[in-house]
């Protein structure tokens, strides 16, 4: 579940440039005060070791979105205390993420929300020793977590538990990294007209196009030539996946500037936090779970 590396920002990829003209950057010189050599490196690495996964034994990409879910559940609820002096109660979150994704594996759906609804009422109870002073904040905290994080990337596990989920996983992540790449390509070289300002002011529309353009392109091939579907439906898939990752990137971008902070954390050179890279996969994991369902049944 790990996107192409895209930079600073949770997208980097979609720049908007100014009118003047800029010195070359260096060899050496990080992009955006980043590394970006290490961040490419990084995401090869996490990006084959998911492709062993799926190409071996299946139930390991489920325990990769769990690890993936446990340390991103941990980053986003630390990025939460120190932002802003809200406490998640974390170990429920966090257990609860991890049945979440298992019980999705044999139950599916069923699975998913019996894990979930647990979690919701172990969070209610487990905040009561901590008095009503911040009582709300703390459990409405708790919940988003809980379904920002571990429900959305449980669509990812599902998603593999088809008799063709293998390709439907495939499918799911080379939108997601076309819609990186395309946008990355495109808004650092033509991007001048900011697509949101206020929330995250280098990604603009020219590279929300080049990402379109790319993760059409990409979901058209990808389904037709992996699960035998139609060119629509492929192409629907791959603007939907687009739209969602954009949404994902800027959601993250509004939490980050909510909290005052930069990244979600530093676990990753040249990514920042595992969240920054989850960004755009979680609700795309939601995405692409229900309309593949809908276009290739299995």
């Amino acid at each position: 579940m790990i996107s192409a590396p895209t930079g600073p920002e949770p997208v980097e990829e979609n720049l908007v440039t100014t009118g003047d003209a800029a010195a070359p950057p260096t060899p050496q010189k990080k992009q955006g005060g980043r590394n970006l050599p290490a961040a490419i490196a990084v995401g090869v690495l996490l990006g084959a070791a998911v492709l062993v996964s799926l190409l071996t034994v299946r139930q390991i990409f489920v325990g990769i979105v769990a690890l993936a879910v446990a340390m991103g559940t941990y980053e986003l609820a630390g990025a939460l205390r120190r932002g802003g002096d809200i406490r998640v109660t974390l170990w429920p979150v966090l257990i609860g993420g991890q049945a979440m994704v298992w019980l999705s594996w044999p139950f599916g759906r069923n699975g998913l929300l019996a894990a979930f609804v647990v979690t919701i009422l172990v969070c209610l109870v487990w905040r009561l020793r901590g008095g009503a002073d911040g009582y709300v904040r703390d459990v409405g905290a708790s919940i988003l977590s809980a379904a920002y994080v571990p429900l959305f990337a449980s669509f990812a596990a599902m998603l593999v538990v088809a008799e063709d989920g293998v390709a439907r996983v495939v499918c799911f992540i080379i939108v997601v990294v076309c819609n990186d790449v395309g946008g990355y390509t495109t808004g650092a070289k033509l991007g001048r007209h900011p697509m949101a300002p206020n929330i995250s002011p280098k990604k603009s529309w020219e590279g929300f196009v080049g990402s379109m353009v790319l993760g059409i392109a990409a979901g058209t091939l990808a389904v037709v030539f992996l699960l035998d579907g139609q060119w629509w439906q492929g192409a629907l898939f791959g603007a939907a996946l687009v739209c969602t990752a954009t949404v994902g990137d800027l959601v993250e971008s509004l939490i980050k500037r909510d909290l005052g902070i930069k990244d979600m954390g530093n676990l990753l050179p040249g990514h920042g936090g595992l969240m920054d890279r989850l960004d755009s996969l979680l609700p795309s994991a939601v995405a692409a779970w229900l309309l593949l369902r809908l276009f290739v049944p299995s």
